[in-house]
């Protein structure tokens, strides 16, 4: 009997889908809707999968709930295949409640309109529907809108087809490989490649880090004329942002920043790495404004994650908003995903290569080597075929 959302076991709810997305299998209560107990059936086992499937009436109501979900579907209409059990049609919902109730359930009639007129609609109206804001798709007609559920079902093949992590964090991007990328990562991974080409590609790929980058930037729409004298509709760009470079290695991927924004201001940040936790804060010069805007975090390799949360650190102390910084780097770490996304949920990350891991010595393995000491030429031929950072 639905009166409210202090009706479900939230915590419950909230225990079993924290299992469920560490891989954790668990136990369900079964409900009696005749006994309206949860006791009366032996608990049901849910293995933990690739996708999870959270469907309910109320599941937007509680913010915690929310937090955890990947994907927020609001269904105005419910058929076989359905995420949400209502309809945006009194009388359609009436009907449905009746027939599933009354063939389902075994209640009497009397008792579901009973039901349904104290309960379930005032209910709807004051908790139900008012959730909707919360989704971020909407659907019309519910199963029968063929064409928002093929949209669904590809968005979530995408998804399958990333990196692992990009599973675990939304907020870890990982640029789409091709063999052009594939061919430039294998070029600049060569510790026998010259210097001259090494930049040059070096800079191709960082090109594209930056540029995926930006499109993760706010925009507002935009209509412009046309040399045809037509109407465009378009978007325009968020204006207020800035680079921070990592003093040296970040310092590579300010120009391919420049070349895609003329005149963007850049800030600097230099921290002195001992080991692996001996990180240290040596020099920052950062625009006087930049609680204001939005930061491209720049630095070409995210091995042990430190180096990372020093600079992010700093930044928010600055005043700039968690959600307000991109980082940018050639490729990363697991480890370093792991520590950065734990630490600051709300920053996204951009990539083009997940690595293997770390070795002993904590340097990025397979690597690219020194990164900074290769791009600017300080490095000797002994330095280059060793793998490192």
């Amino acid at each position: 009997m639905l009166a409210s959302a202090d009706a479900f076991d939230t915590e419950l709810l909230l225990c079993v889908m924290d299992k469920l997305k560490r891989g954790e299998a668990v136990d369900i209560p079964k409900y009696d809707f005749k006994s309206y107990k949860s006791d009366v059936y032996p608990k049901r086992r849910v293995n933990p999968s690739d996708v999870i499937i959270l469907e309910g009436i109320l599941v937007f109501h509680d913010p915690r709930v929310r937090e955890l979900m990947n994907m927020k579907i609001f269904v105005d209409t419910a058929v076989a295949l359905h995420i949400k059990l209502f309809s945006a049609d009194a009388d359609v919902r009436l009907a449905r409640r009746i027939r599933r109730d009354t063939g389902e359930k075994g209640r009497d009639i009397a008792v579901v309109l009973d039901q349904y007129s104290k309960f379930v609609k005032p209910a709807f109206d004051d908790f139900i529907l008012p959730t909707k804001k919360y989704a971020d798709i909407i659907i019309p007609r519910g199963g029968d809108n063929h064409v928002a559920i093929d949209l669904i079902v590809q968005h979530i093949r995408t998804k399958l087809g990333q990196h692992d992590l990009c599973k675990i964090y939304s907020n870890l991007y990982v640029i789409q490989s091709t063999f052009q990328i594939r061919g430039m990562h294998t070029l600049i991974r060569d510790a026998q490649i010259t210097k001259h080409d090494f930049v040059f590609y070096s800079d191709r790929l960082i090109r594209l880090v930056v540029e995926h980058g930006l499109g993760h930037l706010p925009f507002t729409e935009k209509q412009v004329i046309t040399p045809t004298g037509s109407v465009y509709t378009g978007v325009d760009f968020c204006k207020r942002l800035c680079g921070v470079s990592v003093i040296r290695s970040g310092e590579s991927m300010e120009n391919a920043l420049r070349a895609c924004c003329k005149g963007i201001k850049i800030g600097k940040i230099l921290i002195h790495r001992e080991g692996d936790n001996g990180q240290q804060l040596i020099y920052e010069k950062l625009p006087n404004d930049i609680s204001d805007r939005h930061v491209l975090l720049l630095d070409p390799i995210l091995g042990t994650g430190n180096s990372a949360v020093q600079a992010i650190s700093l930044l928010i102390r600055k005043g700039v908003p968690e959600s307000n910084i991109i980082f940018l780097n050639l490729i990363s770490a697991p480890q370093g995903v792991h520590v950065v996304c734990k630490k600051f949920p709300r920053i996204k990350i951009v990539t083009s290569e997940i690595e293997i891991g770390l070795n002993k010595d904590y340097r990025v393995i397979p690597g690219m080597g020194e990164f900074g000491d290769r791009y600017f030429g300080t490095d000797d031929d002994e330095q280059l075929v060793v793998p490192s950072q």
